[in-house]
């Protein structure tokens, strides 16, 4: 297979980018603005689908996406394509594979959000540990007592797990430090961890008590808390997921909280968004769900787009975006940072 694609150095006059608008929450139009003052011609697509991108994108070198997938069959309809920009730290969506093989590089954003994850993940844990929304929902129900959640522990006498320490995991750490007895975690790829205990990924979910999910969602990774891990967890944790919902089988961990060796599950991301009705972990008692707004506020957003814009700039002029993915230079060495999207 061919690993040719655009030459992108020096300018980015009249270079053709396609932006996919999937993510309504984003305003695009930062974006492209900062494309277009650039010089770059920008084709905003009118649709998400294979046919769409493949027919409006045909001369694309750049392509901006949020969630649109991108997989081999519709890369082969992209003949000129050099770069995908996410507009996330997740890149699941697109076959780094294939565009790996293909010679075209997969760039995410690091940082947005990383104090608005980070801090979401903690409020989330207090909020599932402390019983706070089931006592509110009770009180708002004309109750007015201590048995609306089971009776917490002393958080200084809990342990906070991580599995995965890029900036996201760090970051969580630095905050619970001052709440929880102690912090234990896992990553092959951190080097300097202060505050926070390494050990081996199954030892940390033997010794968490409340284990919060750090991680890229890969094909190595999915699925991740299955049923013998969350067997490993101390009887009584919490889990905290605001990665990506496929980490989890769902069905384990509705099982491991109908039981009881779990006491409750926080978590801002689902495997599929939004779920169908009567999801069986929506509708969980022990269960809190936000709508994946973990990466929420003004400057957020904000960055997001300028960041996934500036990765375009970067490959047009110099070849190679600020924050790659991947290595299409090295065929061998399909990903750069494999543990990108926990920044």
């Amino acid at each position: 297979m061919s690993t040719e694609a655009p030459v992108a150095v020096g300018s980015a006059a009249d270079r053709v980018v396609a932006v996919c608008r999937d993510l309504d929450e984003l305003d695009i139009e930062a974006g492209v603005r900062i494309l277009e003052a650039a010089g770059c011609r920008v084709v905003r697509l009118s649709a998400d689908d294979p046919d769409t991108i493949a027919g409006e994108a045909a001369e694309a070198e750049a392509l901006l996406i949020g969630y649109t997938r991108v997989d081999a069959a519709l890369l082969d309809r992209l003949p000129r394509l050099g770069v995908i920009a996410t507009a996330s730290m997740g890149f699941d969506m697109v076959d780094i594979d294939a565009a790996t093989d293909r010679g075209i590089w997969v760039a995410n954003v690091l940082g947005a959000a990383t104090e608005e994850v980070a801090t979401h993940a903690l409020g989330l844990a207090l909020a599932s540990v402390r019983g706070i929304v089931a006592h509110s929902a009770a009180v708002r129900a004309g109750g007015w007592d201590l048995d609306a959640a089971p009776t917490p522990s002393r958080l200084s006498q809990q342990t906070l797990g991580l599995v995965g320490l890029g900036r996201i995991g760090l970051a969580l750490a630095e905050r619970a430090s001052a709440t929880f007895g102690r912090i234990v975690g896992f990553d092959p790829f951190a080097s300097e961890t202060p505050g926070i205990e390494r050990m081996s990924a199954d030892a940390v979910l033997a010794a968490a008590d409340v284990l919060s999910l750090h991680l890229p969602l890969t094909s190595e990774t999915a699925g991740y808390l299955n049923a013998d891990r969350i067997a490993l967890m101390p009887r009584g944790a919490t889990v905290v997921n605001v990665s990506r919902g496929g980490l989890v089988d769902a069905d384990a961990l509705v099982a491991a909280l109908d039981s009881g060796h779990l006491a409750g599950a926080a978590l801002d991301v689902l495997e599929t968004e939004p779920p169908a009705a009567g999801h069986p972990l929506v509708t969980h008692p022990k269960v809190i769900i936000t709508p994946h707004t973990a990466f929420l506020s003004d400057a957020a957003m904000a960055d997001y787009v300028r960041l996934q814009a500036e990765n375009v700039l970067a490959w047009l002029r110099a070849g190679r975006p600020s924050t790659p993915v991947n290595s299409p230079n090295d065929p061998h060495r399909k990903t750069v940072d494999a543990h990108a999207a926990t920044a």
